[in-house]
């Protein structure tokens, strides 16, 4: 039943996202928690359609972090399926976009970053 709620919000919830998202030049659900929210569009791994979704970021140097929880769920997202078999994307961040290579953080990195997403945002606790 959880999965079926987070797949539906997922869905549903970040179509209206990315439409208000985008009308807004990202003022309206720019930010969650100390979070940036950002649109990232990847490549269907089986359909090869673009798909976009909204996904709460944070930067790391020059480097964009994008978390995929897939809300809390024992799976990953699509989105980071998509992006291990077709790592390129492409990353809104309000009206600025940008094409951007994808990689998957090292153990140890992951373990850093993770401190400081969960420091700004208690919601992944």
């Amino acid at each position: 039943m959880r999965e079926l709620f987070v797949r539906a919000v997922t869905r549903y919830g970040g179509a209206a996202h990315r439409l208000l998202y985008r009308a807004s030049g990202g003022r309206i659900g720019g930010r969650l928690w100390d979070l940036r929210v950002v649109l990232l569009t990847t490549t269907g791994r089986r359909s090869g359609k673009r798909r976009t979704v909204p996904l709460c970021s944070m930067h790391d140097g020059d480097d964009v972090i994008v978390i995929g929880s897939y809300g809390g769920l024992d799976r990953p997202p699509e989105w980071s399926l998509n992006l291990e078999a077709n790592p390129n994307a492409e990353l809104e961040d309000g009206r600025k976009r940008r094409r951007v290579v994808a990689r998957t953080a090292a153990p140890e990195e992951r373990a850093r970053l993770w401190a400081a997403v969960t420091a700004k945002a208690p919601g992944y606790l």
